[in-house]
């Protein structure tokens, strides 16, 4: 009985305690379709991820153009030719996956593009929520682009519009 009471006192609380809460929505991927800037940054950075893949791409078709090539004269060739040549071959693929991860691993190019590219833009519209929240005293701001929990949300507690305002891009 004790435990019953406990837990519908902690309930209580706990119901309290949310219902005293401020919660404010936004719509990131809304709120960045609306900024140029992202747009621009997007742009630049699918093409650069193409020209860093035609540049891969070039590597390995060399590669598969020097193992074509090995196949069709390997019956010609002796040990030593044929040792040359599947080097030449692995060191050419070494280069096409040393590429690869140069641009696009962890630490690769195109991270690092998307960070110089996108960081100021994602700092803007911090400031622009934490300067919103503050000014109306939202306790809690949830992205609903992300926040694959949120079933239904009142319109009314969308705050998308007022960051972009903010941000001087009326919608």
């Amino acid at each position: 009985m004790k435990k019953y009471f406990l837990s519908a006192i902690l309930l209580f609380t706990l119901c309290t305690t949310i219902n005293a809460q401020k919660f404010a929505l936004i719509d990131m991927d809304y709120i960045l379709k609306n900024i140029p800037a992202y747009n621009d940054a997007n742009d630049q950075l699918q093409k650069a991820t193409q020209k860093y893949q035609d540049q891969i791409e070039a590597i390995s078709n060399e590669a598969k153009n020097m193992y074509k090539d090995y196949q069709t004269n390997s019956i010609r060739l002796s040990s030593a030719e044929k040792t040359q040549k599947e080097n030449a071959i692995v060191e050419k693929e070494k280069s096409a996956a040393e590429l690869k991860r140069n641009y696009f691993g962890q630490e690769g190019e195109l991270t690092k593009m998307r960070t110089n590219l996108m960081k100021p833009i994602q700092d803007k519209i911090y400031d622009a929520v934490k300067a919103i929240s503050e000014r109306s005293g939202y306790d809690v701001v949830c992205d609903r682009a992300s926040a694959s929990s949120i079933i239904f949300a009142s319109p009314n507690i969308d705050i998308s519009n007022q960051i972009l305002d903010k941000l001087g891009y009326s919608k």
